[in-house]
């Protein structure tokens, strides 16, 4: 206890923090969750929705109704963590439950992965958690030497396709990056390519599916359907899963062939059952890995854009130097020695992270801390943190909302600790005993070789940022490219 300034007692955290109610409310049942959810998808935007609750309440924890709601999730309240000191207990396992949450207030129908629970809705007590996690880790060390040749193989025929077609105008990134990101997954996880196996509709099956999960968190389908429309169909009932069941039975068909022999593993070294393995085979690699890359490969080449052609110049001119130095191949030894390459790369991600939210239900009671207050949170209450916000903390990042391409060089890499993407910190390996992404250090090795093959290829380019695409990535249109100088 500690005295305020008012002569009264006041409790304190083990900190030393003042402990304080959890500003913030959850407004009239029913009516305000929808209000809110209208302006998190369509007045504000998700960025604008987060910052007016912080500006509204002075704090950077706050009760708040989280999108969607109307019978998609059953309860849409949450305490919202969004700065970076009070995030970080959504990494804490002893705190903090993952049990079918990933996806926030509402939990997508178990009949879209033939009745199975996928790993990313397993909280890490489930001991199944545990035999899922491990073969993960079997997967990508089993095939991280295919990962360089199979995005070599995949991105050299994406840019191919890209100065065939400028020709003839504009060109949009994100449809090829589609189903070269597929292409790519599949072939590195695989040895297969998608493509070529069930044919050119390959992406766009893996596609519906993904939307068939996702629908509730997207908007902005289209210009052509009026707002209020699009929010009846995307926000207010779950899309009958029965109508995405032959585009995943094709991919069943598929992953069941091509990955064979790590379905083998799973049962031989980890115990997995088959049906477990297979299914949970589709989800890592075509929600966990695809759709992320479908994402983050436009983020990339956004902040790309904004910087500019000063930025280009000296990232050609390390990228160029450091392959040069490795008898002209990319390699991990070259990629290692491109600090401002990685420092971009980690820098779209603070900024611009492909999952914008992490959940967590509590535990127990426990004091959740911002940088200068105290909180209770009660068992069973949601945690909703909102990364993009979270990675803008002005108390950590000196000019959070700008994209500075080497703020993680040098002395900057300490900042990493701070880059939440993952979910855990960009400095922390996974483990079998947490939800850190297992594919941390694929993600981050796909980020660098995309924007090493950009500059191996390009002096610079001119690409337009033309909207969002389901409220989810960037929409990239190619305008022209310039040929590498020195080719």
């Amino acid at each position: 206890m500690a005295e305020s300034s008012t002569g009264t007692t006041q409790e304190q955290s083990p900190s030393g923090l003042p402990i304080k109610p959890i500003p913030g409310n959850y407004g009239i049942p029913i009516l305000s969750p929808i209000y809110d959810r209208l302006h998190y998808y369509y007045f504000q935007g998700h960025m604008g929705y987060f910052k007016s609750h912080v500006a509204k309440n002075n704090s950077t924890v706050v009760r708040m109704n989280m999108a969607p709601r109307i019978f998609i999730s059953r309860n849409p309240r949450v305490v919202a963590v969004l700065d970076a000191k009070s995030f970080r207990v959504l990494f804490d396992p002893s705190k903090v439950e993952k049990k079918d949450i990933v996806t926030g207030t509402y939990t997508p129908s178990l009949s879209l992965f033939s009745g199975i629970r996928p790993m990313t809705y397993l909280d890490t007590t489930e001991q199944l958690h545990s035999s899922l996690k491990s073969f993960s880790f079997h997967l990508l060390a089993s095939r991280k030497s295919q990962f360089i040749p199979s995005f070599h193989e995949a991105y050299s025929s994406l840019f191919d396709l890209v100065e065939r077609k400028i020709a003839s105008g504009p060109v949009e990134f994100n449809s090829l990056n589609q189903s070269t990101a597929f292409d790519f997954t599949c072939n590195a996880f695989l040895g297969a390519v998608p493509s070529e196996v069930i044919g050119p509709s390959a992406s766009n099956k893996a596609a519906i599916w993904l939307l068939f999960q996702l629908h509730p968190l997207a908007s902005h389908l289209t210009k052509f359907i009026p707002w209020p429309i699009e929010d009846l169909l995307l926000h207010c009932f779950p899309l009958p899963p029965c109508l995405a069941r032959s585009d995943y039975e094709a991919l069943v068909e598929f992953f069941s062939k091509a990955g064979e022999s790590l379905l083998e593993d799973a049962a031989n070294k980890f115990g997995l059952l088959r049906n477990v393995a297979l299914h949970n085979l589709i989800f890592m690699t075509t929600f966990n890995a695809n759709a992320g890359f479908k994402i983050f490969m436009p983020i990339l080449l956004k902040w790309l854009t904004y910087a500019g052609e000063t930025l280009h110049s000296r990232l050609a001119q390390e990228i160029r130097s450091a392959v040069k130095s490795s008898n002209g191949m990319i390699t991990l030894n070259a990629l290692e020695n491109m600090e401002l390459t990685k420092s971009v790369v980690s820098e779209a991600l603070r900024l611009d992270p492909p999952v914008e939210n992490q959940f967590g239900r509590a535990r127990t009671d426990f004091i959740i801390e911002s940088h200068d207050t105290a909180f209770r949170v009660k068992k069973g209450e949601l945690i909703c943190g909102y990364q993009p916000l979270a990675m803008r903390d002005e108390k950590v990042f000196t000019n959070a909302e700008e994209f500075i391409p080497d703020r993680f060089v040098g002395e900057g890499k300490k900042l990493l600790e701070y880059v939440y993407w993952s979910n855990g910190p960009e400095t922390a390996a996974p483990t079998i005993g947490d939800k850190q992404c297992a594919g941390k250090d694929m993600v981050l090795l796909v980020g660098r070789l995309f924007v090493a093959h950009l500059f191996l290829r390009y002096d610079t380019f001119s690409v337009v940022h033309d909207g969002m695409l389901l409220g989810l990535e960037p929409r990239m249109v190619f305008k022209s490219v310039r040929k590498a100088s020195d080719q």
